[in-house]
């Protein structure tokens, strides 16, 4: 795997990683968009955008928002399904938790669909909500690891 990591600088970036998120989360998974696209949609301050392209193609994006004091929210994590395989999943993780280092945050906090619980638990996620909880009609757990 030869996979390029960008910093999302430009709106053209910008727009192929909410590209990805529409294939995964609107046509794959079926979450409204408008629950989808939200005010962190942007590039400004309070938000960093991911791209990881693969031989000139974005095929996986995720998001750091601040959370609260010390703490990263990683978010709209996303592969493109013919991708999923490849590993980008881990290496879009590692790159998100790098930059939240970069920027001084301390622990890294997200929701996770049940179903890539495990895949977050090999990464050193540790569940922290009590019960899973419903977001977009999908049950997620929160998780957090130390950086």
């Amino acid at each position: 795997m030869a996979a390029e990591i960008v910093r999302v600088t430009t709106e053209e970036q910008l727009q192929q990683g909410l590209d990805i998120r529409k294939k995964v989360f609107v046509e794959e998974q079926n979450v409204p968009v408008e629950e989808e696209i939200d005010d962190f949609d942007k590039i400004g301050p309070d938000v960093n955008h991911v791209l990881l392209i693969d031989d000139g193609i974005s095929v996986a994006t995720g998001r750091l928002t601040y959370y609260r004091e010390g703490t990263a929210k990683m978010q709209r994590i996303a592969v493109l399904k013919e991708y999923r395989v490849k590993g980008y999943g881990r290496v879009l993780l590692l790159a998100l938790e790098e930059l939240a280092r970069e920027l001084g945050l301390e622990t890294s906090i997200l929701d996770a669909q049940c179903r890539a619980e495990e895949f977050y638990r090999k990464l050193g996620y540790e569940v922290i909500s009590e019960k899973p909880f419903y977001d977009a009609g999908i049950l997620h757990v929160r998780m957090q690891k130390k950086l």
